[in-house]
């Protein structure tokens, strides 16, 4: 977006230069954002970055080692699991699956997580003591635990999974969106679109809820890694993705029974896991410290 100038000639940048300037400001956030475009690069083209396909098993490549290591070949640049599968390849392939958790959780929870603090906002106070006492029950249940009851009910599948963390996960954005709404009402601007006429659905829609987006938007991005990290650990557990779906948290799963045999089956899926959780909760943190007008130095 372009700068913009002021009425005293003094040119401004305009919001997407801002947000940059602080942005950039955060090392770590820079690297978890480049991070994160080659994760969903990944994600997006796997098909066509794997060089063979997920499933297909090398028989006379068993537990091969990576090629830094001692009997290691370029064939498989990281290995092959002990089915003979690609480690490379499942690996690439997990980045969809992985991507395609954050996204539908998130999409999820935060839209209903939305609409449900906003009606919360704006109820009668009996209203708003129900739904935020039915969120506080859901917040009261550890979130991996309350999220493996969920799957148990519903069956394991990458589906289900989804679904019971979306479930354990919306009651954040429900409160977020609460105070954010509270904070907001009491604004004169609000006051002045009610004076004027403005309907209890554009008040919260078009007037309010603009001026909440900021806090929604960094737990938004908070919430993707979590999910990527409950949807591993639920593979991890047989209850998300089921063999032989390349999901990280499974391949763990697959392999926990020969890490004293061949160390990178299990080290490579989990190491993909920290980093990519790592890179978008500081790309989060960078959010935060660009969107939070609170947190800006002059």
């Amino acid at each position: 977006m372009t700068d913009q100038t002021s009425s005293n000639g003094v040119t401004r940048p305009g919001p997407l230069r801002e947000f940059w300037y602080y942005f950039r400001e955060n090392r770590g956030a820079v690297f978890g954002f480049w991070y994160f475009v080659g994760f969903v690069f990944c994600a997006a083209f796997a098909p066509w970055l794997s060089p063979y396909d997920p499933t297909e098993q090398f028989r006379a490549f068993i537990l091969q080692p990576p090629v830094w290591q001692e009997g290691g070949s370029w064939a498989f640049p990281l290995g092959t699991d002990p089915l003979g599968r690609d480690m490379l390849s499942r690996l690439i392939s997990g980045s969809r699956y992985s991507f395609f958790v954050g996204i539908v959780v998130v999409s999820i929870s935060a839209s209903s997580g939305i609409i449900l603090g906003l009606l919360s906002g704006f109820a009668p106070r009996w209203l708003d003591s129900i739904i935020m006492r039915v969120m506080d029950i859901i917040l009261a249940f550890p979130s991996l635990l309350l999220a493996l009851v969920l799957v148990a009910i519903l069956g394991p599948s990458l589906t289900n999974a989804m679904i019971a963390i979306a479930i354990v996960f919306q009651p954040h954005f429900v409160r977020l969106t609460r105070a954010s709404v509270l904070a907001e009402r009491q604004k004169d601007y609000v006051t002045s679109a009610r004076v004027a006429g403005a309907g209890l659905r554009r008040l919260m829609f078009v007037t309010v809820l603009p001026n909440c987006l900021a806090p929604i938007i960094v737990q938004g991005a908070l919430s993707f890694s979590t999910a990527i990290l409950d949807a591993a650990a639920l593979g991890f557990l047989g209850m998300g993705a089921q063999p032989p779906t390349p999901e990280w948290g499974t391949m763990l799963a697959e392999s926990r029974e020969f890490i004293l045999r061949a160390w990178w089956v299990v080290t490579l899926p989990g190491l993909v896991i920290l980093v990519t959780v790592l890179a978008i909760n500081l790309m989060g943190d960078g959010l935060r410290d660009a969107l939070d007008p609170k947190l800006k130095r002059s």
